[in-house]
Order: C-alpha cells, then structure tokens, then sequence
C-alpha cells in the first residue's frame, strides 16, 4: 500500500497514525474528503522560513515565518482551510519558483514589484478582493489609506471594512497590505508575524516612512508608546487564532469577552525600569505612592527623572521616599548602567528580539526575567510573550486546565506551543480565569 493510500486508509478510520504531528492530522482530515488538493512548501528568506501555498489556478497563501517549521506550515494551511487536500510539494512550478525568488529579494531588502504574480482568491470574499485589487495597483514606494482605498472603491464609509480585509489578508507581501496605512499616516495593524514592525521594514525597503517622514523617523515615531496608541499585531486575528487551536482556551474567551489589555505609556526605557524596581512585591497603590515621592525629589517631577541625576541624589533622600535598601541599590546600578550605554534605548527596542531585550536588561540588579517581561507585554505590546513563573498565569492556567498533575513549567510551556505567535493575549486571559474564580468566589459568600 503506497503512502497516500495509507493515509487515506486513515483518514476514513477517523485517526491519524500513531505520533503524527497535529499538521499531519489535518492533512489526513483533508485526506478523507477526497478533493483536489492545494501544494505548499517552505523556502528560506532572510527572515527566516516562510511558506506558500497555490493551486492550478495562482498562489492562495503566504506565510512569514512563525516559531517553527510546522507551526508556519499550520498556519498557512489554516487560511486555505476548506475542503481541499494539502499536500507538501516535492516540485515546484514555474510561476510559484518566481514568486518566492521575488519574496526572497523583498525581504532582503531589494524593491521587488509582485503586482504581475498570479493569484487565487477564490476563498475570500467578492469584497476583500475589490480590496485587494487595489492594494495590488500601489507598486514600491507608493501608500493610500484606508479611507482612500474605501474612497476608491466607492464606498467612502468603509474604511474600517477595508482594514479588516487587509488585517485578514493571505498572500501578505504579493498583495502589499504594508502600503496602506491608517489616517494620518500612521502604520495601523499589518497581520503578517511582526506586526508594525514588519510593516515599518517593508516601508523602509521601498523608502517609505509613515506620515511622509523619514523612514527612521517613522520607525521612532511608530513604536514610541505614546505615538502608537495600540498593539503592533492584528488583536482580533489573535483571539481568533487562540480559540481555534485550543477548545478548553476558547470556552474561556468566551467567558471573558474582547481582549481588554491596556497599554502603559513611558518616556524612557530607564523610567519604565526604574517604575518596575520600584513596584516589585508591593501594591499597586502604595507603590505609585513610593514611586511618586521618587519623582518629587526632582524638579519637575517624572519629566526630569533621568539617570544623572538619580546617582547624585544622596542615599538618605532615596531611603527616605520609603525604597528598601536593595530597591535603592538596584536604582543605582540601573542608573550607572544607562549613563554608560550599556541599556538599549525605548527606539532600539523595536528593532530586538523578546530574548534579546530580556538578555540586555537582567544585567541590572533586581531585575529579573519576569520583569522584562512585563516590560514586553504591557510597555511594548509584544505578542508572544508567555511568563512560565507567574503565579497568576500558573493559578489561571489551572483554572482552565483541571488535572490531578501539578502546574509545572513544563507543562504550562507544552501547553503554550499551541498558542504560539500570540501567547501574550493566551497569559492576559489566563490571568482573567482567575478575577471570574474570585468575583465568583464573593457571589457565593454574599448569598
């Protein structure tokens, strides 16, 4: 029996075979339908793996790199998700061979025009389509926002349907999402993995900077907390990623609502850090109150606290505000660390992994991993940040996966591949599981 027929075979018997990998497992699901099938493959770019997908009649979907090898091939298989067979290419067609070498050169950073790369929408719909004709007309260089796309369409009040079609676009790069922005200017979401980021370096490449500024300059002004005003991922496309690859997670989304994580504005790197030391094992309010007299002790407050003169502040001052000794001192070493450069700045965050950032700023005193994490989630918005030691995340995590095991890191991390890239919006509904069991916990005391 060849090894398409015993896949078959499987797939009728409902199962996959012993270890077959969860791409394994929708491949046979797609297997037993016995329809024509859709050709994937993988190819190397300078970003990493990316993944595309086509049929007889042009390509259907392209994927940038995810976690891993499957996990990219899994979602891109997931946009193409219908009634169709899936099959991995041994050989690769003449226009398909073409459109990665033009992919590979875009993200190399050579100007690449995809508009004359042939397509499949079939599976969109008549609307995102018209979208995406329009998109495909902007060749390097050029930008349109959202409300001109909807313009040109004719339905001038669309704008925000046009932003949905773009954030659920499947062959990001050949249909340039990147080079429509939102008002103003400013980037808006862009849904390949990266986010902003990866929209910002698409526009860099082709010599485009949001707002008609310089691309570093748009670079700044796009990942500055303040100017940002939201999260550099599709949040509605996470939330619906989480829900579909895990059930238990989504009876839990469910439960919650819409994904209601608010984030934190700073300055400076420094002063979020600084912030962080300071609320360490306190609460919220008698932490803002420390944090505040820290701030009195310069004038003009939070807007003057810088390092220089954090380290000529004398010792009393600092311990009189109400900091621990350790607190002070780890205060001190962030000081030094970031008058000597040794800190990456809030404009060089952008352009750093997760690993990296938390490998630069665990160098400072009483600053662990879980900080810098925090640091990522609520400062920076990244999207797949899992803390594996945070109680609550463990709390909540047992919540919503009863076992007689214990919760143990391991388990939370096997558990968080699933949810890869978007294991931050995953930790923010954990965390929730745990306000539903106390509100519940006070109903049940108050009747």
């Amino acid at each position: 029996m060849s090894p398409r027929e015993s896949r078959r075979q499987a797939a009728l018997r409902g199962r996959a075979a012993p270890g077959a990998s969860a791409l394994s497992r929708l491949q046979i699901w797609w297997y037993s339908l016995g329809v024509s099938p859709i050709r994937y493959a993988l190819f190397d770019t300078a970003i990493g793996r990316c993944a595309i997908a086509w049929t007889s009649a042009g390509i259907c979907a392209l994927q940038l790199p995810e976690a891993n090898d499957e996990a990219t091939a899994r979602t891109l298989l997931e946009r193409v998700a219908t009634k169709d067979e899936a099959t991995l290419a041994t050989k690769l067609p003449s226009d398909v061979r073409r459109a990665i070498a033009a992919v590979v050169a875009l993200v190399a950073g050579e100007p690449r025009d995809l508009s004359d790369v042939k397509l499949d929408l079939s599976r969109v719909s008549p609307f995102y389509r018209k979208v995406y004709e329009v998109a495909r007309s902007l060749g390097p260089g050029q930008t349109m926002s959202y409300g001109e796309v909807a313009h040109k369409l004719g339905s001038p009040k669309a704008s925000r349907a046009v932003g949905q079609a773009l954030g659920r676009n499947p062959v990001a790069l050949i249909v340039p999402c990147h080079r429509v922005l939102a008002a103003g200017g400013k980037p808006g979401g862009f849904s390949a993995p990266g986010g902003v980021r990866t929209k910002q370096r698409l526009l860099e490449i082709e010599g485009v900077g949001a707002a008609g500024i310089a691309p570093e300059a748009a670079k700044k002004q796009a990942f500055s907390a303040s100017a940002s005003n939201g999260f550099d991922f599709d949040v509605e496309r996470a939330v619906e990623h989480l829900s579909a690859s895990d059930p238990k997670l989504a009876k839990l989304i469910e439960r919650v609502g819409p994904y209601g994580l608010q984030l934190e504005t700073t300055t400076s790197l420094f002063v979020a850090l600084a912030q962080a030391i300071v609320y360490q094992q306190l609460t919220g309010k008698a932490a803002a109150t420390i944090f505040g007299r820290v701030c009195a002790q310069f004038k003009g407050g939070i807007a003057a606290f810088d390092p220089e003169r954090l380290l000529v502040l004398p010792e009393p001052d600092l311990l009189g505000c109400g900091l621990s000794r350790s607190k002070a001192a780890a205060l001190r070493d962030l000081a030094t660390r970031t008058s000597a450069g040794e800190l990456p700045k809030l404009a060089d965050l952008p352009t750093m992994s997760d690993e990296d950032i938390i490998g630069s700023v665990t160098r400072v005193k009483g600053i662990g991993r879980w900080t810098v994490e925090m640091l990522l989630m609520f400062r920076l918005g990244r999207p797949d940040v899992l803390p594996l030691g945070d109680y609550g995340i463990q709390k909540g995590f047992a919540l919503t996966f009863p076992s007689r095991e214990p919760v143990t890191r391991d388990r939370l991390a096997q558990r968080g591949e699933r949810w890869r890239p978007f294991r931050s919006v995953a930790s923010w509904y954990l965390w929730r599981a745990v306000d539903l069991a106390k509100s519940a916990e006070r109903e049940a005391k108050a009747k």
